[in-house]
């Protein structure tokens, strides 16, 4: 599995649990604001989640202006990959 597919499967899983819906209705696609209504402290959950699961530090607001899942994989890959 590459990273950025596995970032975005650990996204969909915290996602799904903050938003109650079903992994299987989460993809790449999915807009965060639009589609999920995520407020700044869902975004916070899910930073936070990241940071403990891959060991790297997520800059909130720069975090908060990627549009869908996939976005926020590949900004999250790009900080691990430095």
């Amino acid at each position: 599995m590459q990273l950025r597919e596995e970032i975005l499967e650990k996204i969909i899983e915290r996602a799904s649990g903050l938003f109650n819906k079903s992994q299987e209705e989460l993809n790449a696609d999915t807009r965060l604001a639009e589609d999920l209504e995520a407020k700044s402290v869902n975004y916070s959950q899910i930073i936070t989640f990241l940071e403990d699961e891959f060991e790297v530090e997520i800059p909130f607001m720069d975090f908060r202006r990627k549009k869908t899942l996939g976005e926020a994989a590949a900004f999250v890959e790009g900080i691990m990959e430095g």
